[in-house]
Formats: C-alpha cells, structure tokens, sequence
C-alpha cells in the first residue's frame, strides 16, 4: 500500500495513570499532537500525480508537493485568488415568482415550453467556464538521475512538513518543505540524515504559470519571478486583480542551477488590485539560515497550538487515523480572514478544482465542512463561513424583494467569491430549494451555542437569521401556502423543491413541505426565538417572534410512507420509500435538523430507525452526512464506515465522493469514481465529526457519552467542546466510562446524562460532592473545572 504510516514514527504507549487507591485519574493529558505524530502520510515511490502528491497549506495558500524520477513539481493554489470573470446577462429576461408559479399553475403547452426555455436562458450565466479558481503556477527543481534517486515522500502532519527522500550519491538526503502559517511562503532546506543542511541535487529550476491569462516574467540573479492579471469583464480596469508568484534561490539561476553552499529556497505568492501589484519582479525573502529558522519556528508553534486544542485516543488506529489527518487537512485548508474555501478548497492545477465552478452549493457542500469546527473545538475555523454569509446577504435580500417579493433575504443555490450585482443562480429548479435559505444561516446559531458568544450573537449571527426568518414566515402566509384552498390550518412550505430530486412542480405531492424544508426553518424559527430572548428584543421583535410562534403551533408533520422495514421517513408526500436520494433526505430531522435522535420518544425514534436501515442513496454527498445521522441515532456501523471511508480514500490521504448505487441519477454504465479527479473534496474534511457524535453528543444540552462507541474497545478524548461552551474529556476503558472531565468557558447550567448506574463522585475546587440519578444537574461559573468518577 502506498499510504502508511512513516517509517520512523515511533509508537506511543499513552495509558491513563492510576491513582494510588486504584482509581483512574482524570487529571491525567495526552498530547493531541503527539498521537498526530503517529499518523503521518507517506509514499515510498514517486508521486507524480496530483492526487498523490504531499498536501501542504495555511489556510489560504494551497501547495501539493508532487514527486517524479527527475524531479520535484509543486503546484500553488489559493483560496482568494480567483478567475474573477462572470457573465451577468438575461437581467431583463427574469421574471417575477409570481408570473413564473402563474405560468407553471396554468400548465397549458405553450407555458411548459415557456418553462423549458426560461431555464435554460437563466442557466446561460451559469454555463460560462468563470468564475473559477484560478492555480497559481507550479514550481520544478529538476536533478540528473545519475547522481540522485527520489525515493518517496513523507508529510508530517503533527509539525505540518512534507519531507521527500533522496538517495544522492548513495547516501541519504532529505529535501524538507513547509508553510509559513500566515503568510503565503513556502520554505525548503536539504538535509543530511543527521538533520545538516547540505546541497541538493537540482541543477534546474523552472516557474511555470498557468496557461491563459496575461503574464509577465521577471528574473535575477537568484529569483524568477511571473504576473498574472485576472481582468474582469468589461473596460473598468480599475477592478482587475492580479497574481504574483516569485521563487528564490540561495545561489544563482541558470543553466545549470548554482548552489551557494546547502540548497534553500523560498517560494511567495502574492495577489491583490492589479494597479497595485503592478510588476512581476517582487522582493522575497532571502533563504538564509535566519529567515529558515525564523519562519520554521513560527509555523512549529502554529502547529503545536492547533493541536493543543483537542484530540482523540482511540483502540482503533483506522478511525483515529481519519480523525487526525482531516483535522490536519482542515487547518491546511481554511484561516479566518481568508476567503472562505469552495468546493476544492485552496489547491487546483489547470482543471482540477474547477469542476462546479469550485463554488459555494447551499444545500450541503458548502456547510459540511465546517460541522466539524465546533465539537473539534475549533470554533475560529468557522469564521470564514461567518463572513461568506454577510457576502452573500445583498444579492440575497435582492433576490427576495425582486423576485419573490417579499422580505428578508432568499440565500442563493450556488455563488461565488466575487462581485455579483445579480443571482448568480436564478433558475427555477434547483434554485428554488427553500432548504437553502434557513441552512445558510443555521451554523450561526451553533456558534453561539457552543461557545455563548453573545457579543457574536448580537453582532454577526442575528441578523441574517433574522432576514431568513423574515423570508420563510412571509412565504409560509402566502395564499399557495396557508388558506382556504389548503384546507387545513397548517402553515406550509410551497412550492419547494427537494434536494436535487423532482425540480419545481406543481403536484404538492412533490414540492410541498419537503422534509428538509421543514426541519431546517424548525430550527431556524426556535433559534430566532431563543436569540430574541438572549438578546432582550421581545418588545421590537414582538410582531415577528408572534408570526414565528403561531406558524410552529400550526407547523405541518413530517412525511412518512410504509415500507417492507415499516413506517417511514420520506421528503415528500408523493415519494416512494425506494426513492434512491441524492443527500439522505428522510433522516433529516436526525441530523441537520436536530430534533430527533436518542432524545426522541420510542415510537418517534422507531421511524427513524427504520427509516435508516432502508433509506438508498446513491453516493457522492453522504460519506460524513449519513454517516453522521447514523452516530446520532447510535447505529452507525463503525466497521461498515471505516469500509466506505477507505473505498473513498486517495493516495493523498483526502477522501474524494464516490458513487454508491445505480437507480437514482446514475446508472450502471456510471463511472463509479467520476468525482474523485475533479479536486480534493474539502466537505470531506468533516469526516472528524462522525468521530467526535460516536463518542459524545450535546446537541439536547445534555452531555451523552460513548453513544456509538463499541464496548469492547477503549477510547478517550480530551477537551471535546460541547454546547454551553463547555469543554469535555472522558475515558472509557473495558467497556466502562472511567471518569469525566468538564471546563466551563462560561459558566451556566451543565446537564450530564449519568453514564453510571450508581453513585458519582463530583470534584469541584477543593470539595467534593456526591450524587446519583438519570441526570447529573450543576450550576458552573466562569473557569471552573469538575471532574465525575463513579463511586467504588
């Protein structure tokens, strides 16, 4: 296998001391980096593809680090640096809701033909290859194969360094690579065995931009250097931006490359206004051993800090494997105050990481990958998305007074990080998903639950919940949605559309109260209250929190159908219980709509459980989300899990989205792995998530632990965050939860559901308190750390 642990790394025997009256002690650390250290990637032949190629970043600059029998090909991407080009045409040719849904109703067959032109007219925009993620070039240090041989690669996930492996006369070699963590510079050294910097093999070095755009060129005595405009469309100049990349070298460039005594190199990528970034020549760096040692510090102390935060030790190597190496992924991949990343986050070359544009898609792909930041605790990762949703609140608030007439803001489909005056996606398909709307703006509002940020409750969450709020009451009251006509008091969501699946019909079998629809605007209307109340705006917000309350009192039930496995869940009325579904529709009230799970009454979680064993879905955008449902219900098959993982994983150590089954949108002619060349999957990077819910759940406010962990193998995790802002750690061992530990961050009200069926033990300060039942209530302060043990 080409993808293993690295040779060296050493094994960790860290075991939870006892104390001397052979207690376990909950005091008791590991270090989350140090089980990192344990999981590092390796190849030991050449990589010469994309997808096996080291993976390198800081959150905003993306390197992939391919290795071939002559040479070293690394590949620059970013997650702001963008072909900012888009066609905003047909502005006139739209029409209201109103007149589309008037054209749809009547249904004669000049309006379906009507219908069938205007989508394709409103896709037209979407259609162009731009905007898209523009690669950033590629650097090549070329050698002569007599006097060297490449052996492969190793990436450091715990410090963050890709260390390729030479034999260079002979002996030993290492050409080791790293990111400075804020800036976007890469840092390479050549080393002996003993770690001394010596000189490398390369006698070549090239940069190469990336074909298609106007570049400019710039070399010295010792760097090369390249611009690159990236114009908009149109004659305003002013708005172009620009790309710069230069790469130096300790010693001079030609033919051949000269090395002034051990090879060291750096490599900058700039962007910005084109006016201002307005010549390829730029200053670098100079690689010395100061500014090497300098930057390698940095990035070692970034590192140790990100791990620090939390950590997982598991009996089972597959699984913790997964969980370190996509929290590595993670940190690689996204920064606050860096662009948030799209759908292939910061690495592309040529066309890879294109392929929908490498855009922002609402009904899941652009939220999965940040479920993972919160009970990681992770929490800053999520700040990029934060600033993506008040990017896209204009066109929002646009769409919903000039197309739907109606207040607040309609989030879009698909979008991009680029100045849009228009919907980017306007047709009437996809583009019509309600979903999309109260799923934009719910990881706001778990935000504040997991840290009780009121400061960003005020100031960044409530007011887009608030605008979709405003959009989802007014079009539950429209004359469509509630009325005589409905024939109940029920407040509706129609027309919708489910997920990817019927398009926008008139039949309300199939475009009213979609299952995602209804559990997403739940939650959204119950975090508007709640927010309303935290924040003292009952009396401004009373009319609006009045509507929210008399629609959840009338709110439609969810869909269910009989099955061979029994009753249950579907998206909508007219589905079958054998609809193959392109995301797992029926459990998502499980998981994102959180209101069921393990909490729910017995005859409520047996739909859902049923509903789990036969719902279908075809692949491609389920490997964290259903998995992730299944944890929350605590079924989830964590051998069948590692089993789709690993038919997901690349050479790289990221997982691509594969298809599963035939019968839905693919058939059996389908190229199973058709998604796996376009790009490194960031959704997939949530993968932790399914980890951390199998080992504890807080989303109740109850703390439930090991709910979907086996019995028979130990586990521990330290500081877990969970929601109240508490920050968790527990250990099971031999099948038993040894002890907990709780630092509140806040303080307020800890809820625990005993894992014991006896007394506990509660140490608090100095003092110690016993108590006992189904639920372990606490009032906590600010700082104050407890520790629950079973009485012996």
């Amino acid at each position: 296998m080409p993808l293993r642990h690295c040779a060296n790394c050493v094994a960790l025997f860290l075991l939870v001391s006892m104390s001397a009256c052979g207690r376990p002690a909950a005091d008791v650390r590991f270090d989350p980096q140090q089980r990192a250290g344990l999981h590092a990637i390796e190849m030991n032949k050449p990589a010469q593809g994309f997808f096996k190629g080291a993976v390198l970043g800081n959150g905003g600059m993306g390197v992939i680090v391919c290795t071939r029998p002559d040479s070293i090909m690394i590949h620059l991407g970013h997650n702001e640096v963008w072909d900012i080009r888009i066609a905003e045409n047909n502005r006139e040719k739209l029409v209201t809701f109103d007149e589309l849904w008037s054209r749809l109703k009547r249904g004669t067959p000049e309006d379906k033909a009507w219908f069938d032109d205007y989508c394709k007219m409103a896709r037209e925009n979407y259609a162009q290859p731009y905007p898209r993620p523009w690669p950033c070039g590629s650097v090549l240090l070329g050698f002569d194969r007599r006097k060297a041989e490449l052996l492969g690669h190793c990436v450091r996930i715990d410090a963050g360094r890709c260390e390729v492996r030479f034999l260079i006369d002979g002996r030993p070699a290492t050409l080791v690579l790293f990111n400075e963590m804020n800036a976007d510079r890469l840092w390479m050294r050549m080393v002996d065995d003993l770690g001394k910097p010596i000189q490398a093999p390369f006698d070549r070095l090239r940069l190469i931009p990336e074909k298609g755009m106007a570049t400019e060129t710039a070399s010295g005595t010792d760097t090369l250097s390249f611009r690159q405009v990236l114009p908009v469309l149109g004659d305003d100049r002013d708005k172009d931006e620009a790309l710069r990349v230069a790469v130096r070298v300790k010693g001079r460039i030609g033919a051949p490359l000269v090395q002034d005594g051990p090879f060291m190199a750096c490599v900058q990528l700039e962007h910005g206004m084109a006016r201002i970034l307005s010549k390829p020549d730029v200053k670098v760096p100079e690689p010395g051993e100061h500014a090497f040692a300098a930057a390698s510090a940095e990035a070692t102390r970034v590192w140790k800090d990100y791990w620090s935060l939390s950590g997982v030790q598991l009996d089972d190597e597959f699984l913790e494997r997964a969980w370190y190496r996509n929290m590595y992924f993670l940190n690689c991949a996204v920064r606050p105050g860096v662009v948030c990343p799209g759908l292939f986050a910061n690495w592309s070359y040529k066309n890879i990481g294109t392929a929908w544009h490498g855009d922002y898609h609402t009904n899941y792909n652009l939220q999965q990958p940040f479920w993972v930041t919160f009970s990681s605790n992770r929490v800053d990762k999520h700040l990029p998305y934060v600033d993506l949703v008040h990017f896209l609140l204009p066109v929002s608030r646009d769409w919903a007074k000039n197309h739907y007439k109606l207040p607040g803001a309609f989030f879009p489909h698909s979008a991009y990080p680029v100045e849009m005056t228009m919907m980017p996606y306007p047709v009437p398909t996809w583009g019509a998903e309600v979903c999309e709307t109260p799923w934009v703006v719910q990881s706001l509002w778990w935000h504040y639950l997991y840290t009780m940020d009121k400061e960003f409750l005020r100031d960044r969450a409530f007011g887009p919940i608030r605008e979709a709020v405003q959009f989802l009451n007014a079009y539950m009251r429209r004359p469509d949605a509630h009325g005589p006509q409905r024939k109940d008091d029920r407040y509706h969501i129609y027309p919708t559309v489910v997920p990817e699946l019927h398009g926008l019909k008139v039949d309300p079998a199939f475009c009213a109260d979609c299952i995602v629809d209804l559990t997403l605007t739940k939650f959204v209307f119950k975090a508007y209250l709640q927010a309303c109340r935290i924040l003292g705006r009952d009396r401004e917000e009373a009319s609006l929190m009045r509507d929210v309350r008399e629609i959840l009192d009338h709110f439609p039930e969810y869909t269910t159908a009989e099955s061979h496995r029994g009753n249950v869940f579907v998206s909508v009325s007219g589905e079958s219980p054998e609809q193959v579904y392109n995301t797992p529709n029926p459990l998502m009230p499980v998981f994102p709509g959180e209101d069921i799970g393990l909490h729910s009454p017995k005859e409520i979680l047996e739909v859902a459980l049923n509903t789990w064993h036969n719902q279908r879905n075809e692949g491609g955008n389920e490997l964290v989300f259903l998995n992730l449902q299944g944890a929350r219900l605590g079924v989830l098959d964590l051998e069948k899990f590692k089993r789709q993982i690993n038919y997901c994983l690349l050479p790289n150590g990221t997982c691509a989205d594969m298809v599963l089954q035939a019968g839905g949108r693919y058939s059996d002619e389908t190229d199973y792995a058709f998604m796996a060349p376009m790009g490194i999957w960031f959704e997939n990077f949530s993968l932790p998530v399914v980890v951390n819910e199998c080992l504890l759940q807080s989303y109740t406010g109850q703390l439930r632990f090991f709910p979907n962990w086996p019995r028979d193998k130990d586990a521990a995790f330290q500081d877990l965050r969970a929601v109240g802002a508490f920050l968790v750690s527990a250990e099971m061992k031999k099948g038993r939860v040894s002890w907990i530990r709780v630092r509140a961050e806040v303080g307020g009200p800890l809820r625990i559901i005993n894992p014991w069926p006896g007394k506990v033990d509660v140490v608090r300060g100095d003092s110690t308190q016993t108590m006992s039942g189904e639920l372990l209530e606490l009032d906590t302060h600010a700082g104050e750390t407890f520790i629950f043990r079973a009485q012996s």
